[in-house]
């Protein structure tokens, strides 16, 4: 379980590169025993934090502290910090074992000591008697255990891993996300991820920091960054989302009423920083969206459309609407139900519930 004090405290972290700012002013804390997850696209400065917390690059200004001491000027090898690199870095001609067994021989520990601490992390890591393998006769999944069993066995406050997953395949990508939040289970040690594949942030993470030009947009768990993004970037960039531009008409309480390209929506209210006559964006899940057969009557935010295309996905199919104004909504439809045999030109009815969508000031571009 989670301990409530943190083993990485960031305050205030910059970095400047000449005139470029990668990182600006980002702070944050990272409980003991938990995965968290830095998310952003590329450029946004992740993995350049990433490199300050393992001392590869030093910050312009701010503190970074592990398990309460400051690592300012503090090189890669005095910190308690292990990495994991995407490209996994195992040595060719070196065995499995002793590829484990490389940061505890540069330690100087006795032969005796690091066979037994090899033969014991390379079980908790799913690969028992594998010591001397050579590294070409191991699946990519296995390589990864092996990448994870050699940072381990240092044991490590921190494990720090860039984009690991990158260079796998779609399907071993999918079982090693499984994978990856097992093993940091097991080893109740602290991981922090960078990724730029949403889908790896909310299947491993406790917490995610979304990231976007040199700062952190939202800090949460993975069901509130996803279901209540704090920024039209968060939004946007978490998951699916259709955008509607829209004018607010009016405000009665917690409902507001919005006028689109030729029609009238009503959107739950969530943020005080919104008035009458303000031009703002609306963020809607794809699996938000209800087809209907027919026009129910007086339900909220319906309207009429056009199958456009019809994309299978397995478990779901992707559709797009073309609704009676021109505009399109995207929505995500499941293979069961009335709807599954939906066809290209197919007229339906869309409808979605005011407190699904969320609601942001219009930003230019």
């Amino acid at each position: 379980m989670a301990s409530a004090h943190p083993d990485l405290v960031c305050q205030d972290l910059t970095k400047d590169f000449d005139a470029f700012r990668a990182v600006d002013h980002v702070s944050f804390e990272v409980p003991q025993g938990s995965f968290f997850s830095i998310l952003g696209p590329s450029g946004c400065g992740k993995t350049t934090l990433l490199r300050m917390i393992a001392g590869f690059q030093s910050p312009t200004g701010g503190d970074l502290r592990i398990k309460g001491k400051s690592m300012i000027g503090v090189p890669p090898n005095r910190r308690p910090v292990s990495m994991v690199f995407q490209h996994l870095a195992l040595f060719p001609t070196m065995n499995i074992g002793d590829n484990v067994g490389f940061g505890l021989r540069q330690r100087g520990l006795a032969k005796a000591e690091i066979k037994t601490r090899v033969g014991e992390v390379l079980e908790r890591v799913g690969l028992p008697g594998v010591s001397a393998r050579r590294v070409d006769q191991l699946s990519g999944g296995q390589k990864q255990r092996v990448a994870i069993a050699r940072c381990m066995v240092l044991e490590p406050d921190l494990l720090l891993l860039d984009e690991p997953l990158g260079a796998l395949d779609l399907k071993l990508r999918e079982h090693m996300k499984v994978e990856l939040k097992s093993l940091q289970a097991a080893f109740n040690t602290t991981f922090v991820y960078i990724t730029h594949d949403q889908s790896e942030a909310l299947v491993m993470s406790d917490n995610i920091a979304v990231m976007n030009k040199g700062r952190f947009e939202q800090i949460g768990p993975p069901h509130a960054v996803y279901h209540a993004p704090d920024t039209p970037f968060v939004a946007g960039f978490v998951g699916e989302a259709n955008k509607i531009n829209a004018t607010i008409t009016a405000i009665n309480g917690q409902m507001m009423t919005l006028a689109t390209a030729g029609a009238e929506v009503k959107v739950q209210r969530a943020g005080a920083d919104l008035a009458i006559g303000q031009d703002v964006q609306v963020f809607l899940r794809p699996e938000a969206i209800e087809l209907l057969a027919a026009d129910p009557g007086d339900a909220l935010n319906v309207c009429r459309g056009v199958v456009d295309t019809v994309l299978f996905n397995g478990a779901n199919s992707s559709v797009t609407i073309r609704d009676d104004r021109g505009g399109l909504l995207k929505v995500a439809l499941p293979q069961t139900g009335s709807f599954a045999s939906l066809r290209k030109g197919d007229t339906v009815f869309t409808r979605w519930q005011p407190d699904q969508a969320r609601c942001y000031p219009a930003t230019k571009g």
